[in-house]
């Protein structure tokens, strides 16, 4: 199972934001593609924060008071990110998301973003590679 890499389960088509858009901006974005949270890269795509669902949650429920959602990404981002290595191995990953870790994991390859890996990827490369020792001769 080592042998499987991130790099096969990966999500290429990742949502990217920026640390000047406005989280109402980044919301939609998150909200429309169905994502947990997205990777914030700068202009030459290295990863420079990660904004979560929960984080925009936590901005809007407080702005919801005063009806004044005014802040950016760079407001709300987390700036220490864990990431992977589109090399890393899935059954790592899958250990490492046993605990109260991201559930998405920026997938970084010479400092850019060409990717994200989620619980359900690593779910879905577990399970074909369960699946395989059901069917392989005994």
């Amino acid at each position: 199972m080592d042998s499987i890499k991130v790099t096969e389960y990966m999500d290429r088509q990742p949502v990217l934001l920026t640390p000047e858009m406005s989280l109402a901006a980044a919301v939609d974005a998150l909200l429309e593609k169905k994502k947990l949270g997205a990777p914030v890269v700068d202009a030459s795509g290295q990863l420079v924060g990660f904004l979560s669902q929960q984080d925009c949650m936590s901005v809007m429920l407080k702005s919801s008071y005063h009806c004044d959602l005014v802040a950016n990404v760079n407001d709300c981002m987390r700036s220490d990110v864990l990431w992977v290595s589109p090399d890393d191995s899935v059954l790592r990953l899958a250990e490492q998301m046993l605990g109260p870790k991201p559930k998405v994991y920026p997938v970084v390859e010479e400092g850019k973003v060409i990717g994200t890996i989620n619980r359900t990827d690593v779910l879905n490369a577990i399970n074909k590679y369960m699946q395989q020792c059901y069917l392989a001769p005994a």
